[in-house]
């Protein structure tokens, strides 16, 4: 597992960043020496800020040159890679301008990491998780005998029921963020004996896991995505015999919709209802439907009714939520009916104006994904 990044590889790096953004670039090891550059007469110096955020591994900007040693206004962001601390990358500027070409560096530089790791070995640990994975969740029923031979190596009991976990994590939060996230993951799959785990860059984390772990576990991986809610989002598939993983992969990733909207980010297909249903409707379908029954409507109109119905119906507290007179609320109502030809408040118009409305919601989530 790669951990480390070649001074060579670094200032590759560097190099290209600066010809994009023209600032200086740093790279700065665990003890704030900065091995890369693109001042040549800082490699080699040491950095305080860039020791600093590698001890806390956090995202640090400085606002004014030379008030720490060696540091210029910028800056410094930690890479982590599985969890272990890579390297920092410091760049010169002021924070506001130069804020967005850190995070380029970073994410090249990780993307790079993984690329040496996948080209090192195709028989490392962590690739033959990957492939066993990659084969269990694909559509093609042919089993190949690597996948076999695997799950002996694994120990893997091929008797007992699977499920299939898809985490997504939120990218365009800050990268220290990001970084933080990833090695919680991994330690809470280590918590729970889940040993067949990968990551996909740049934003998700599969896994294969007993349905027993998952049933015993439970509030665990809710409490998880609680405490996490603004980082991820998890879905769980059904649980399936292991030969039939592709079937809970599906199933997940119908879940991982669903807790996109959810708060706490979790949601697990056995407790799905609608939202079975909707999935199993064309893009095609939706679309028509969305058409004939939102059409005129303003995202105002729908906000409306998403916060109407997500209140039961309830004219007061639909009020209390929207900070409006019951009579303006009321008003707005009967002029959706005007508009669309469906009463919110007539039973049968509602339930079609509900599933749109469900519907669309879930459309711009799995737009998304």
């Amino acid at each position: 597992m790669i951990t480390t990044v070649s001074k060579a590889l670094a200032q590759q790096i560097v190099n290209t960043v600066h010809d994009i953004c023209g600032q200086d670039i740093n790279f700065i090891n665990k003890k704030g020496i900065i091995f890369a550059s693109t001042n040549e007469d800082r490699i080699g110096t040491f950095h305080e800020i860039g020791k600093k955020a590698a001890d806390t591994q956090s995202t640090i900007e400085v606002t004014q040159d030379d008030n720490y040693i060696g540091t210029n206004c910028g800056v410094n962001i930690p890479i982590t890679h599985n969890g272990l601390f890579v390297a920092v990358i410091g760049i010169s500027g002021n924070p506001e301008n130069v804020r967005s070409y850190a995070l380029l560096a970073e994410r090249i530089t990780r993307l790079l990491i993984r690329e040496q790791e996948q080209s090192g070995s195709a028989h490392t640990l962590s690739e033959k998780k990957r492939y066993l994975l990659n084969c269990l969740t694909s559509d093609n029923l042919d089993i190949p005998e690597f996948v076999f031979s695997s799950l002996k190596d694994f120990q893997i009991n091929e008797r007992t029921a699977k499920r299939i976990i898809i985490i997504c994590i939120h990218t365009n939060e800050a990268s220290a963020a990001v970084s933080s996230i990833e090695a919680k993951i991994i330690h809470l799959f280590e918590r729970l004996n889940i040993t067949i785990y990968c990551d996909y860059y740049p934003d998700k984390f599969i896994a294969l896991a007993d349905d027993n772990i998952i049933k015993e576990n439970k509030s665990v991986l809710y409490d998880f995505c609680s405490m996490n809610q603004n980082l991820l989002h998890m879905g769980i598939g059904c649980a399936e015999d292991i030969f039939n993983m592709r079937l809970s992969f599906h199933t997940a990733k119908t879940a991982l919709i669903n807790a996109a909207a959810k708060n706490p980010s979790f949601s697990l297909f056995d407790d799905l209802t609608l939202e079975i249903i909707l999935s199993s409707i064309s893009p095609e379908s939706r679309k028509e439907y969305l058409s004939k029954v939102l059409s005129g409507l303003s995202v105002e109109d729908i906000s409306l009714l998403h916060i109407y119905y997500e209140e039961g119906q309830s004219l007061s507290k639909t009020c209390s939520r929207l900070f409006l007179h019951k009579n303006t609320l009321q008003y707005k109502l009967n002029r959706i009916h005007r508009i669309c030809g469906l009463n919110p408040r007539n039973f049968k118009d509602a339930v079609i104006l509900y599933l749109a409305v469900h519907m669309q919601e879930k459309e711009f989530i799995s737009n998304d994904l």
